[in-house]
């Protein structure tokens, strides 16, 4: 079995990492020589998405394919570099997973969002993600290809949580009331990539979010008590001199149901709220 990360990064290489311990060979994109050079370091086969021949050997006997890549104004890189290669090499996955985000359906006011709700993006790289997945969905249908949607939320894991940000001294405490968040462990994108892989289902979309959508300023608090270091204070979100990128973030207020991805995939997040995560993050040395 062989897999094809199309942008190897950390969503993606967790996924990969656990493929590997199935026994399957990995393949992937790769930007430059140094990332090649540490592709190969790891047993990864590296292919530059601009070089088809490469590209259409390395998808030779593919199995599955994740994309991870962001899109672009000119839409999504991995359907230009993908398509073309994939009918070179004859290649026909079982299974195609494409990375979107909860950021297509825009602000709810906070309500609850499903798979089946509006799609209101409200920012450039939301409405790029909204149309990257309808051109997948014509793709996969076009192709006969078995292409699934999954729209995560905020993704944190070792390395990249608010225990980090408190230790590096960048915890911010930004409070804006009413607004909550949906968050996911990389651990658990991973298992509902798995599950999907093991149930594949064509034009599926699901969305891989946790239990406890929650203020942001609570999952510092928290990752503060865990450390023993001072909660960092309040700060007041309309007295803040944020950048546009955070002020767009939040600008968003929604809670984003998961309840799809358990019913037919028979998913379970393994941290169903930010405790459990960050608690097994800092038990495991993170």
């Amino acid at each position: 079995m062989r897999l094809f990360v199309f942008g190897p990064g950390y969503v993606g290489g967790a996924f990969a990492r656990a493929l590997r311990g199935r026994g399957w060979e990995i393949a992937a994109t790769a930007r430059d020589d140094q990332q090649a050079a540490r592709l190969a370091a790891q047993g990864v086969a590296a292919a530059d998405p601009a070089d088809r021949d490469a590209m259409a050997a390395a998808l030779t006997g593919v199995s599955a394919i994740l994309v991870t890549a962001p899109p672009g104004a000119d839409g999504c890189p991995a359907l230009a570099a993908l398509v073309p290669a994939l009918a070179q090499a004859s290649a026909f996955p079982d299974w195609i997973g494409y990375l979107s985000t909860t950021g297509v359906y825009g602000d709810f006011d906070g309500r609850w969002v499903f798979e089946t709700s509006p799609l209101k993006a409200q920012s450039v790289e939301g409405a790029r993600r909204v149309g990257a997945e309808r051109d997948w969905r014509q793709v996969g249908r076009g192709m006969g290809l078995t292409v699934t949607t999954f729209r995560l939320p905020g993704i944190y894991g070792p390395g990249r949580s608010a225990l980090d940000r408190l230790r590096a001294g960048e915890g911010r405490r930004i409070v804006k009331p009413g607004q909550v968040f949906s968050r996911i462990h990389v651990d658990d994108i991973v298992r509902g990539l798995l599950a999907s892989l093991d149930r594949p289902r064509a034009g599926g979309v699901y969305n891989l979010v946790d239990d406890l959508p929650a203020p942001p300023q609570d999952v510092l608090e928290y990752a503060a008590k865990l450390l023993g270091v001072p909660v960092p204070p309040d700060l007041p979100f309309n007295e803040l001199g944020l950048s546009p990128a955070t002020r767009r973030f939040y600008a968003e207020n929604k809670r984003v149901s998961n309840a799809l991805a358990k019913a037919e995939l028979g998913w379970r997040p393994a941290y169903p709220t930010y405790r459990e995560g960050l608690a097994a993050i800092l038990a495991a040395g993170g």
